[in-house]
């Protein structure tokens, strides 16, 4: 590497400093093209098999934009997204020309136990260049903070699990593996975790057996879905499609919800595609609806899911009310395609509502938005005069309400123009 190289790479890492009493939002523009810079030129000297100089200055660089983020506005992501890709370049320097282990396990320890929660450490991504010697310094130096690690300390307990439960990754022992993620039994997804282990390594039955206990654990939430996914998608592949379906009407006898209904179609449809089982959930839904309300609007979308559209229309109209705004919306739209005629005046009562909503900081927007339905109806019905009285009507109306008249007059919705 040429004197004048190494210099120019100097100064571009002497521009990750920052000052932390600078304006958290200045300068952000010419940060990031000092990290891309210093990433690529980096990436070239590894290219050209100068990895070793590479590798001291990407761990300065990483430790500056490390600190220099705790001052600087990243709320955009872009300078999270340098910083990784800094990261990343300097594990591959590493990797290429390994540093002295225990320094560099020591580094990557500290940052997870001591940093400010970025960038994120991959520990397979640096096992090559620590080797064995330098895992089981990590080790070392885990089992040292888990002995000191404040119970209540919520940061610490979470770095050494970490750090834990990648190193047992690492190491290719499936059941050490299995056991340390067991360790920590706090959510689905940390169940979803040791499935996805066994899985990979072969043993469905095993991976089966944990998702069955996860779910068991934890019935319902975005982490509980994702589990049943990998049950059902297990089950599927073990040669049990019944026992697929059977798990998700199940979930959806639980929870009678529109997620839970798209999941039990979609498994019947890879698997019996029976309709019985169509039918069965419409009538699971339909009585839960008549008792809570909350089901209502699964209900709604249940019956168009199912191709049920009339039915969903005289279910809504006759509970409008209790629907949220976004289905009135949606179903007045889809009976509106087939049947203008009979929606012109759930339509005029929405826009009634709208205007009347004085929380809705976007309440004429929106009414605007329903006129233009509104006309359509009325056209399609070819009774545009009256939709241009009804307008005439509604400025008569609310003439006293001078920004929602100057938005009618922005927008060309009567026939004369």
């Amino acid at each position: 590497m040429r004197a004048e190289d190494a210099n120019e790479l100097t100064v571009l890492v002497d521009r990750l400093r920052r000052d932390r009493r600078r304006d958290p939002y200045a300068g952000r523009d010419a940060y990031s093209r000092a990290a891309r810079e210093v990433a690529d030129r980096c990436a070239r000297l590894i290219d050209a098999d100068e990895a070793a100089v590479a590798v001291p200055v990407l761990r300065k660089a990483v430790d500056r934009m490390t600190s220099a983020l705790m001052y600087m506005d990243s709320s955009s992501g872009v300078l999270g997204n340098d910083l990784a890709n800094l990261m990343e370049v300097y594990a591959q320097a590493c990797r290429a020309a390994p540093p002295r282990p225990a320094g560099l396990a020591a580094w990557l320890v500290k940052l997870v136990c001591d940093g400010p929660g970025w960038p994120d450490v991959v520990l397979s991504e640096w096992a090559p260049a620590l080797g064995a010697k330098g895992l089981a310094e990590v080790a070392r130096l885990i089992d040292e903070r888990a002995a000191a690690a404040d119970p209540d300390d919520r940061h610490q307990q979470w770095a050494v699990r970490y750090l834990r439960e990648q190193l047992a990754e690492v190491s290719g022992d499936v059941d050490r593996h299995v056991r340390v993620l067991a360790e920590h039994l706090a959510s689905a997804d940390q169940y979803g975790r040791i499935v996805r282990v066994l899985a990979q390594a072969q043993r469905p039955a095993e991976a089966i057996d944990w998702a069955r206990r996860g779910l068991a654990e934890y019935e319902s939430g975005y982490q509980a879905a994702e589990l049943r996914d990998l049950l059902v998608r297990l089950l599927i592949e073990t040669g049990e499609p019944a026992t697929a379906v059977a798990e998700r009407r199940t979930a959806f006898d639980a929870q009678p919800t529109i997620d839970n209904l798209r999941s039990l179609l979609a498994t019947v449809a890879e698997t019996d595609r029976e309709a019985a089982h169509t039918e069965w959930a419409l009538a699971v839904v339909r009585e839960r609806a008549a008792r809570q309300v909350g089901y209502l609007p699964h209900l709604i979308d249940a019956l168009v899911l199912a191709g049920r559209d009339d039915e969903a229309w005289h279910t809504g109209l006759a509970r409008l009310d209790e629907l949220p705004a976004r289905q009135r919306v949606e179903l007045l739209e889809l009976r509106r395609r087939t049947h203008p005629a009979e929606v012109r005046e759930p339509y005029r009562a929405l826009i009634d509502a709208q205007l009347l909503d004085s929380y809705d900081k976007r309440r004429y927007d929106k009414a605007i938005t329903l006129l233009r339905s509104l006309r359509e109806a009325y056209t399609a019905t070819g009774e545009t005069a009256r939709f241009d009285a009804y307008l005439q009507a509604l400025r008569a109306e609310h003439r006293r309400r001078p920004t929602f008249l100057a938005k009618l007059d922005a927008a060309p919705l009567s026939s004369d123009r």
